[in-house]
């Protein structure tokens, strides 16, 4: 039996969607509350809003959220999301040592949101495939989601300043037993 969990963002967030996934006559990016968050499979995490009439929108794609109501233009399902989603468990939290920090994806500066942990999957019980989704609001505007190891924060009393990304890193294969 297949099933999609939806969960909670570890707190609201007040920001736009694209009205060409909600209107019938598009009007722009109009203001939503964006409270909830949808996994299915092979598929891009879906977004749960309210819109300001009181409706309620459940799968809303990560290319339709914007946190301007102007932001940059073209904005693609990839600019989005690097990967789709694992399976349908996970976990939600935000990470109260990166709230609010400054991090690079690929050529875009932006701020950390939340992270989504996909749990009991087959991917996430291998060390060098498991990831976690970093959820980042950039600075022209989009949302963007990308695995942790595509992204590097500014932790001004910590890091050096400036987000590169670091080189010579390796990752992770062992599994680790105490028996």
């Amino acid at each position: 039996m297949s099933y999609t969990l939806v969960g909670e963002l570890p707190r609201h967030l007040y920001c736009y969607v694209d009205s060409r996934f909600t209107h019938s006559e598009p009007c722009g990016f109009v203001p939503c509350v964006w409270f909830g968050l949808v996994s299915f499979p092979g598929r891009l995490w879906g977004c749960t809003v309210m819109l300001e009439s009181g409706a309620i929108y459940r799968n809303v794609p990560a290319h339709a959220i914007a946190f301007s109501d102007a932001p940059e233009a073209a904005w693609t399902p990839e600019d989005a999301q690097a990967w789709d989603c694992y399976g349908e468990r996970f976990t939600c939290l935000e990470y109260r040592y990166l709230s609010g920090l400054e991090c690079r994806v690929r050529d875009e500066n932006g701020i950390y949101l939340f992270t989504a942990a996909p749990v009991g999957d087959g991917f996430s019980a291998y060390p060098d495939q498991a990831k976690e989704f970093c959820f980042i609001e950039l600075h022209n505007g989009r949302l963007t989601i990308q695995p942790t190891n595509h992204v590097v924060f500014r932790e001004r009393s910590f890091t050096d300043n400036r987000l590169e990304f670091p080189r010579g890193l390796k990752r992770q294969s062992d599994v680790w037993s105490c028996e």
